[in-house]
C-alpha cells in the first residue's frame, strides 16, 4: 500500500498558494484492508474512506470509462493492480495530475509541472471530451488562475465536445456549482471568456452571449460593447470582495440588452423589464439559489433608478425604498446598492468613480428603520385615526423624516 498527495494541493503547493483540502490517494489496496485499518468506507460510487484519526478522505486508485452521454456515464474500477500512473491519467488537466510522495517526491507522469511554469491549461488525454464538467472546470480555473492561457489542442477539443452536443447534457445543479464557485474567484470574467471562446457560453447562457457586439451610447459606456460591460462589472465584484449573490446579480443585471431591437440601438429603453425576466429564465433554467434569483431580478429592474437617485425627491426616494421591500429586507437592498455601485464602476476608465447614491440611499434607509412607528402609531390612535388612515400616518412620518435630512 502506498499512499501519495494528488491534484489541487500538489498544484497550489508549487505555485505557492495557500493549500486547504489534502486529496489522499491509496494504491495497492483492497476495501477489506482499508478497513481492517480502521478507515471509515463514505464512497458511493467507488471506495473513499476516512481516516480514522484525521477524518481526511483517502480514494482508492481507479481508472474509469464512458457508459453514457453527460457527467453521471461512466464506470469506475478500483483495485489493487491499479497503478498510480492510470489514476492520474483519469485526471482533467496535467496540471491536476501530479501526486507527491511520503518523502516529498513528485511523480509527474504528463508534464504538469512544466505546464504551470509555462501557465498553460492542457488536458491529460482524450478522455477530457468524455466529461462535460470539465469545460466548466477549466473555465472555472481560468478565473482563479487568470494569467493562464487554454493549450490549442485543448481548446480545439473543447469546441468539438460542444459541437457534439455534450455540454447539453449536463445537470442543472452541476453547472450552478461551476458557476457560482467560479464567479467566486480573483478574476470571474475569465471564466465566461473562456466558455466563450470554445461555445459553451451561447449553449449555457444565451442570454449572456447575446450581449457581445451590442453596443451602448459611449457617454454612459465608453467601453460600448454591452457583453464587455457585463464582465468588467463582474470584475469590480471581485475587486470588493462582494457575495455570490451581489456577483450573480451583476452577472444578470443588463440582460434585457441583448434583445434591443436593431432600430432602437445604441439606446436600450426599457430593458430593466427584459433584464429582469431573462434573469428569471436563467434562475430557472440553473436552479439557482432562492436568494441570488431574488436579487438578481431586484437588481435588473431598478438599478437605473438608483444610478438617477441622486436627482429623486425625498418621496420619490421613499418609494424606491419601500418599492424594494428595503424597509423589511434591509440587507437585502444593501446589497443591491453595492451591485450598482459595481455596475457604475465596471465602465472603461470609470473604475474609480466615485458612487454618492449609495451612501446616500443607505442613509435614507438607516434613518427610516430608526423610526419609533410604534410611537407614530400610539400618536394618530390618540388623534382617533384608524385602519389606513394610520398607514398613512406611517407613511407621513418616513416622508418627513427623510425631508429632515441634510443636503
Amino acid at each position: 500500500m502506498q499512499i501519495y498527495q494528488v491534484g489541487g494541493v500538489v498544484r497550489d503547493r508549487l505555485l505557492g498558494r495557500p493549500v486547504s483540502d489534502v486529496d489522499w490517494l491509496v494504491v495497492g489496496a483492497r476495501p477489506d484492508e482499508m478497513l481492517a485499518q480502521g478507515y471509515l468506507p463514505v464512497g458511493k460510487d467507488f471506495p473513499v474512506f476516512l481516516h480514522p484519526e484525521t477524518h481526511e478522505e483517502y480514494a482508492l486508485a481507479r481508472t474509469e470509462r464512458k457508459t453514457a452521454p453527460g457527467y453521471h456515464g461512466f464506470a469506475f474500477h478500483a483495485a489493487p493492480e491499479v497503478t498510480l500512473e492510470q489514476d492520474l491519467a483519469r485526471r482533467d488537466l496535467t496540471i491536476n495530475a501530479m501526486a507527491q510522495a511520503a518523502d516529498g517526491s513528485l511523480i509527474d507522469p504528463y508534464g504538469g509541472q512544466q505546464d504551470l511554469q509555462a501557465r498553460v491549461f492542457r488536458h491529460v488525454s482524450e478522455a477530457f471530451a468524455e466529461d462535460p464538467v470539465r469545460i466548466l472546470r477549466l473555465a472555472r480555473f481560468g478565473a482563479r488562475f487568470h494569467d493562464f492561457r487554454v493549450a490549442p489542442e485543448t481548446l480545439q477539443l473543447m469546441r468539438a465536445m460542444v459541437e457534439a452536443g455534450e455540454v447539453d447534457a449536463l445537470v442543472p445543479e452541476r453547472v450552478w456549482q461551476e458557476l457560482s464557485r467560479g464567479l467566486m474567484e480573483a478574476r470571474p470574467s475569465r471564466m465566461f471568456e473562456l466558455l466563450r471562446e470554445c461555445g459553451a457560453l451561447a449553449r449555457l447562457l444565451p442570454e449572456l452571449e447575446a450581449l457581445f457586439g451590442v453596443p451602448q451610447p459611449a457617454e454612459h459606456h465608453p467601453e460600448i460593447d454591452c457583453g464587455i460591460h457585463a464582465l468588467m462589472v463582474l470584475d469590480q465584484c471581485a475587486l470588493v470582495g462582494a457575495p455570490l449573490t451581489v456577483r450573480y446579480a451583476s452577472l444578470c443585471h443588463d440582460l434585457g440588452k441583448g434583445e434591443t431591437r436593431q432600430e432602437e440601438l445604441p439606446r436600450h429603453i426599457a430593458h430593466e423589464g427584459r433584464s429582469a425576466k431573462l434573469a428569471r429564465r436563467v434562475s430557472e433554467r440553473w436552479r439557482v439559489p432562492r436568494d441570488c434569483s431574488e436579487l438578481a431580478e431586484l437588481t435588473a429592474r431598478e438599478h437605473t433608478h438608483v444610478h438617477q437617485s441622486l436627482g429623486f425627491s425625498p418621496a420619490a426616494r421613499l418609494r424606491l425604498i419601500e418599492r424594494c421591500d428595503g424597509l423589511r429586507r434591509p440587507e437585502r437592498f444593501e446589497e443591491m446598492l453595492l451591485a450598482c455601485e459595481c455596475d457604475a464602476r465596471g465602465r472603461l476608465g470609470l473604475e474609480q468613480r466615485d458612487y454618492p447614491q449609495r451612501r446616500l440611499l443607505s442613509r435614507d434607509l438607516v434613518t427610516l428603520l430608526a423610526l419609533d412607528l410604534g410611537a407614530v402609531s400610539a400618536e394618530a390612535l390618540a388623534r382617533g385615526l384608524k385602519g389606513p388612515d394610520i398607514g398613512r400616518a406611517v407613511g407621513q412620518a418616513r416622508l418627513a423624516a427623510l425631508e429632515a435630512l441634510p443636503g
